[in-house]
């Protein structure tokens, strides 16, 4: 089955980039216009978000954010066949920044939001720099897609490493330098997370990236991606937030990456994965230990 899918879906992946975004056109109307796919946790997280702006506005922001989604989907079929030389085209970015962190020997963490197109990250950092790229990833459900994804996203020499496994695989490549890509944004679960506001309501953020950081003493960087210029063309910025993360205090980092995101989705309302609950849990009393303030 796996290879009968990859085949076809290696074919479709040959159209031209005006065919492919004619599609993505196609897949925008339907999600949007007929099946109204997940529209009320979009706009309902949207609410909460810009509760200032007005519904019109929060429509347009909505309707940006599906057309990307689905310009997405279809960027990332165009992985399956995209040469290298196509991909630098295509991205551009301070990677400068990177290599003179690689200089000084230290190991990188970069901190990830649902940016699009946030599938470039795992290409990007091999392409474009020294550093061995590992990146952690939530494994499909389907196997069949699962195994397709980590084709695509291990074209350019990415180790992919699956967070349920993280814990016994990640110690394989600890000893050597690398940049670990890590998507930072709120919690699977309650009980573990970091609560914070979050656009003016708390919600958990996952504390594993903060940890990981200090108990390897990397450098902590914080990304994002976004388009820039014509459909399909994207810019990725760097920032350094500390060089140092076993000086900070606990929970600091993911205080300042919570802030970095919220700024980056003001900056661009439309660029961030809107279609997950953002606000799924509720704060009790039973995550206090946890409350940062």
């Amino acid at each position: 089955m796996y290879h009968l899918l990859y085949g076809i879906l290696y074919l479709l992946s040959l159209l031209p980039w005006r065919v492919l975004y004619s599609i993505s056109d196609f897949a925008f109307f339907l999600l949007f216009h007929v099946f109204g796919y997940r529209k009320q946790v979009v706009h309902s997280n949207l609410l909460q978000a810009f509760p200032g702006k007005s519904q019109a506005e929060r429509e347009n922001i909505a309707r940006e954010f599906y057309s990307s989604l689905c310009d997405s989907f279809v960027e990332t079929l165009k992985m399956l066949s995209m040469s290298r030389t196509d991909f630098t085209k295509r991205l551009t970015g301070n990677f400068d920044l990177l290599t003179e962190l690689y200089a000084t020997g230290q190991s990188v963490h970069l901190h990830c939001g649902h940016f699009f197109n946030w599938e470039y990250m795992s290409w990007s950092i091999p392409v474009y720099t020294p550093y061995k790229m590992l990146s952690v990833y939530m494994p499909v459900t389907n196997k069949v897609f699962d195994r397709l994804m980590l084709k695509i996203r291990s074209r350019f020499n990415t180790v992919m490493l699956s967070a349920f496994t993280f814990r016994s695989t990640f110690h394989q490549y600890s000893s050597e330098q690398y940049a670990l890509g890590l998507a930072a944004d709120q919690a699977a679960f309650p009980a573990t997370g970091y609560w914070l506001p979050f656009f003016g309501k708390l919600a958990p953020f996952v504390t594993g990236p903060e940890k990981s950081a200090r108990l390897n003493n990397a450098v902590v960087v914080f990304t994002n991606f976004y388009r820039h210029g014509k459909r399909g063309y994207y810019h990725a910025e760097f920032s350094v937030m500390t060089t140092t993360p076993r000086d900070t205090a606990r929970g600091e980092i993911t205080k300042s990456f919570v802030a970095f995101v919220e700024d980056t989705i003001r900056t661009r309302p439309a660029n961030y994965l809107w279609t997950h609950r953002r606000w799924k849990w509720d704060y009790n009393e039973a995550y206090k230990r946890n409350l940062l303030k």
